[in-house]
């Protein structure tokens, strides 16, 4: 009877304690500390709430280090409010609907939320997507997958605009 009572009270208390979760795509970017150009222009493109969302979303995240490789006028372009628009493509561009973990990664095209593929190519050196390589695969979250990459992509539709950037 008391070792009964005793696995009662146990039960109990496991059902009551609070559930540890992980963040959803915006937390834990924060909290990773390695986004925090990524994370400005989330907040820029007014995407916050949307990858907050229920999703589930794969990102492919550039670190800081990525955007570093971007060119200061490119990125100064980007995040310039009347510029929007393009900073939301680029941005959406780097997410994939569902959550696509890196052993469920095949080559191939896959589109993304702004509209336009990325080619992800799966192999013994890794996972790229379109030139950019995932150097952190498989970070969770409540509401997807972060895989981090080392290049930020561009979708083909801003080519031309990104080109002629003075």
């Amino acid at each position: 009877m008391k070792v009964m009572v005793k696995l009662g009270l146990l039960a109990l208390a496991l059902c009551a304690a609070p559930v540890a979760r992980a963040e959803d795509i915006v937390d834990t970017a924060v909290k990773a500390g390695n986004f925090k150009t990524l994370v400005a222009a989330v907040k820029a493109a007014d995407l916050v709430e949307t990858l907050k969302g229920d999703g589930p979303f794969t990102v492919f995240a550039p670190t800081d280090a990525a955007f570093k490789k971007v060119p200061a006028k490119v990125l100064n372009f980007l995040l310039k409010p009347e510029n929007k628009s393009a900073l939301v493509k680029v941005l959406t561009y780097h997410v994939v609907s569902g959550k696509v973990m890196s052993s469920d990664v095949k080559t191939g095209d896959v589109a993304t939320v702004q509209g336009e593929k990325i080619k992800l190519k799966a192999g013994k050196g890794g996972v790229t997507v379109n030139r950019a390589k995932v150097i952190k695969a498989d970070i969770e979250a409540d509401n997807g997958v972060i895989h981090v990459i080392d290049t930020v992509i561009i979708p083909p539709s801003l080519n031309k605009t990104i080109a002629n950037i003075k």
